[in-house]
């Protein structure tokens, strides 16, 4: 009988029903020790479903995978049928083969696909208890899993603590204490002799938590403490009654609690116990009796090794290191021989470094962080000791928490360090939590003191530390960015792989800090030039993004796209999911900004999706910016509005058109469109002025400042952002800057010229493809031919603008467009859309590589999801492409600009 959880057993019924119906979902159950999350997991119906069990295990969360290992290993022969790189990566995670420094979201994906696979038999549902101690690496394969589960009948029920396993986007379900009736009830089935006063006392120190209802009773003396504490107390009191060498079993399975019966009994039959005190211990009703061996509840386990003494414990662990003496068993036996050991001890530390390497290549960076960190703390040599802790901070900056990569970067830091290699890698893991906690000038400044420290001992590094610096640079002031040239300057290498990169920075800030780009005899505006100088530096990380970055900044969105198509394509094929919010940012923005806006929403929508789902929260945010511009481009007021909201709500302190420069952009641009042009203006004007002006998202929306300004009867207020956009067209040398220039000029010429200006845009845009701008530009020409009463010569120029909007969907922009036909005198309906329209942008993803001729396995490989999840989309699409087959969707016209 559960007592009082008939709206949580509800709650849980309804996932099960859910799965056992076809459909997918996760919960989180959440509550104190003792609150009856286990109970529930163990009263809820599974009837009709296959059920994996796993479970967090305290001792084993510095260990990569071995959560997910306990979960899956019945169901690994089923591996052959997961796709190979998926297949792999699970394999090498789970120790089973060589790792290959697979992405770890892409063993969550493995994940996914195998429970997707087991779904075609029957559903499914993992259930994974005390999920607040699975190790890092598997919590989050098990949560990206989780939020990417689609069409196929899987469910994934997580029991967590309230102060362990955040598990952003999933459902949670908190467990409270019980009502005073259903604890009544409880406590008398459990302790029905209670006299009326001991009663009373139990019921108010359990204040509802059914664990205590059910211990409690067996204590004696005044309460006092935690509840959590006074249950301890209560399993202490048991176990202090039982032999010595029941209490040795026991503690060996405190120290181990894999549960692995041959290792429990091995360790233990080394300190004078084995398998009858093991039945004594289930006999006590402090263990399970199935294999594995567990403790009845994890306060049991905390009782247990609090009450043992620090000498036997280091016993304990020395004999679980003997006990583990197999191959697989390499990590856990290096833990034990490291918590055995009081002192230096060279030869347990290279077995941590050793563990901590193998973790890092299989992706487990937390684990491979505590492994190093603790390996630094056995050695009995200083520079042995720095480079252990250098190794940690690094691996804690892989695996995303700055603070404890700083804190150790911090430790190791000393003054006079002997290896300033070393020194200069320090700095640059302080240098990265600094830039990431926001704290620009300190970062910039690690960066010029690491590459000052290392120049004599490793050009290359320095020359590296500096192109950093002046990443930074960019957005931390002019100040900064002056700087970082001057030193980037001093130390180019002709030979260094880097240096086409640095020169190419410099030719991309020359605009702001003045002086020359350097006499190279390269033509640093020319693509190739930028594509040469990413294949130069192709074994430096995040060399080909930085320049597809620097293509945005150059007005070279050919480049961008091209450098970031490849290194989505290189993410898919290697499975690298974490990588592709940022690879598909820039790919997004270079479509944005080219026009191509349904090729733009599906990018952005897809690196949302994936940002989530790998919680990247940096790139959630960052994908704000081109959503919000699609958004008003669309007229979609709403979206925009929600997520430039979002976006200033996100800025702490200072001046938000510096710091999130593209919500200023995104909500000129919409109000512009719908023709509010002071409204425009208000937000526009500041990303002329100071340290935002020289910002991607305000650069390219000069243009909008200016036409708002002119509408708005305020040309001056333009002026000066204006002027500073030729300097930058006059540096950049593209055709379609210079077709941007002459619209801005018709706009600000008298009527006398304008005509020119207008006719020599549009002549300019016939041999570009930049559908919008060369609309936006139709439009105003037909708006000035209107004005000045030559109708039938405006026509033509505004029917092509509201055609090439309406098939961009920039609604507000066609409805423009039609507004001045009609006054032109030539009134048109409104189109219904070609068949991308009727899609959401996973639909379309899916449809388009459908069409292309993939099968769903392939495009569930491709996109990251599972084949079921792809048919489902594809069974929704064809109603709204009025198809029925494959076939036909070759047909259609599913591109569009």
């Amino acid at each position: 009988m559960l007592y009082g959880r008939d709206a949580e057993l509800a709650a849980v019924g309804a996932l099960l029903d859910t799965v056992r119906s076809g459909g997918s979902g996760a919960l989180v159950l959440r509550g104190e020790p003792g609150i009856g999350k286990t109970a529930l997991i163990e009263h809820a119906d599974t009837a009709g479903l296959r059920v994996l069990r796993g479970a967090g295990v305290e001792s084993e969360a510095e260990l990569p995978f071995a959560g997910l290992h306990l979960l899956l290993h019945p169901v690994l022969d089923r591996l052959d049928a997961v796709p190979a790189v998926q297949a792999e990566a699970l394999r090498g995670a789970l120790g089973l083969a060589a790792a290959g420094g697979a992405d770890r979201f892409l063993v969550g994906l493995a994940v996914l696909s195998l429970l997707s696979e087991l779904a075609d038999t029957g559903p499914v549902l993992a259930v994974v208890d005390d999920a607040q101690w699975l190790d890092r690496a598997s919590a989050d394969a098990l949560l990206f899993a989780a939020r990417r589960l689609g069409a196929e009948p899987v469910g994934l029920l997580f029991a967590a603590r309230p102060d362990g396993f955040p598990a952003p986007g999933v459902p949670e379900l908190p467990l409270r204490g019980l009502d005073p009736s259903a604890a009544a009830a409880l406590l008398a089935e459990r302790a029905a002799d209670l006299d009326a006063g001991a009663r009373f006392r139990v019921l108010a120190e359990a204040v509802g938590n059914p664990l205590a209802l059910i211990e409690l009773p067996a204590t004696a003396g005044p309460a006092g403490g935690a509840l959590p504490d006074r249950l301890r107390e209560a399993f202490h009191t048991r176990v202090r009654t039982l032999p010595e060498s029941v209490r040795t079993v026991l503690e060996v399975l405190a120290a181990d609690d894999t549960g692995d019966l041959g290792v429990l009994l091995h360790a233990a039959g080394k300190l004078g116990a084995g398998s009858a005190e093991l039945d004594a211990a289930v006999r006590a009703g402090l263990v399970t009796a199935h294999d594995p061996v567990s403790f009845r509840h994890p306060l049991v386990r905390a009782a247990v090794w609090h009450g043992t003494p620090p000498g036997r414990r280091l016993a304990v662990h020395d004999a679980l290191a003997a006990a583990l003496d197999r191959p697989g068993d390499a990590d856990r036996r290096a833990w034990h021989l490291a918590s055995a050991t009081t002192g230096a001890d060279e030869g347990v530390a290279a077995e941590l470094e050793r563990t901590a390497a193998w973790a890092g290549e299989r992706s487990g960076h937390a684990a491979a962080a505590a492994a190093y960190e603790r390996a630094a703390q056995l050695s009995a040599e200083p520079g042995a000791q720095l480079r252990r802790l250098t190794l940690a901070a690094e691996a804690a900056a892989e695996a995303g928490d700055l603070d404890r990569s700083d804190v150790l970067a911090a430790r190791a830091e000393r003054p006079g360090t002997a290896d300033p290699v070393l020194a200069a890698r320090l700095t640059a893991v302080r240098a990265a939590a600094d830039f990431w906690r926001g704290a620009l000038p300190s970062a910039h400044a690690r960066l010029l003191s690491g590459a000052a420290q290392v120049a004599a001992a490793d050009r290359h590094l320095a020359l590296s530390l500096l192109v950093e610096a002046l990443h930074v640079g960019w957005y931390a002031g002019e100040r900064e960015l002056s700087e970082s040239v001057a030193r980037l300057r001093s130390v180019l290498l002709p030979d260094d792989p880097l240096t086409p990169l640095a020169r190419l920075l410099i030719h991309a800030v020359t605009p702001i800090v003045g002086g020359a780009d350097g006499d190279d005899g390269v033509d640093w505006a020319a693509p190739g030039a930028m594509i040469g100088a990413a294949r130069a530096a192709e074994s430096e990380p995040g060399a080909a993004i930085l320049v597809a970055g620097l293509g945005l900044i150059l007005g070279q969105e050919a480049v961008t796209v091209e450098l970031a198509e490849e290194q989505v394509e290189l993410a898919r094929r290697q499975g690298r999911v974490g990588w592709l919010p940022q690879a598909l940012f820039y790919l997004a923005c270079g479509w944005q900004f080219a026009g191509r806006q349904a090729a733009a929403a599906a990018a952005a929508e897809e690196a949302l999706a994936i940002a989530r789902d790998t919680d990247q929260r940096q790139w959630i945010d960052r994908l704000g910016e081109p959503l919000a511009y699609l958004a008003a481009i669309a007229g979609d007021e709403d979206g925009c509005r929600r997520i430039t909201d979002e976006a200033l709500a996100g800025v702490a302190g200072g001046d938000p058109a510096w710091q999130v420069p593209w919500v200023y952009a995104a909500l000129g641009l919409l109000d512009l469109g719908h023709g509010r042009a002071e409204s425009a203006l208000t937000w526009l004007a500041p990303l002329g002025e100071g340290r935002s002006r020289f910002h991607v998202s305000a650069t390219r929306s000069t243009p909008d400042l200016v036409e708002a300004a002119v509408r708005a009867g305020r040309p001056d207020a333009a002026a000066e952002a204006f002027a500073q956009y030729r300097r930058w067209a006059a540096h950049a040398r593209q055709p379609w800057i210079d077709a941007v220039v002459l619209r801005c000029q018709a706009l600000l010429d008298p009527d006398e010229t304008a005509g020119e200006s207008y006719a020599a845009a549009l002549a300019a845009y016939r041999r570009l493809n930049r559908p919008f701008d060369e609309a936006r530009t139709a439009l105003l020409y037909g708006e000035w031919l209107r004005r000045g009463r030559r109708r039938a010569e405006a026509r033509p120029y505004l029917a092509a603008a509201r055609d090439t909007f309406d098939k961009l969907g920039a609604a507000p922009w066609a409805a423009r467009a039609r507004t001045e036909l009609g006054a032109a005198g030539s009134p048109a309906p409104r189109p219904a859309g070609g068949p991308a329209a009727r899609l959401t942008p996973q639909e379309l993803r899916i449809v388009s590589l459908a069409a292309a001729g993939l099968s769903n396995k392939d495009i569930a490989t491709r996109l990251f999801l599972s084949a079921r999840t792809v048919g489902y989309h594809l069974y929704k699409a064809y109603p709204k492409l009025g198809v029925v087959s494959r076939a036909e969707l070759a047909e259609l016209d599913l591109n569009g600009p």
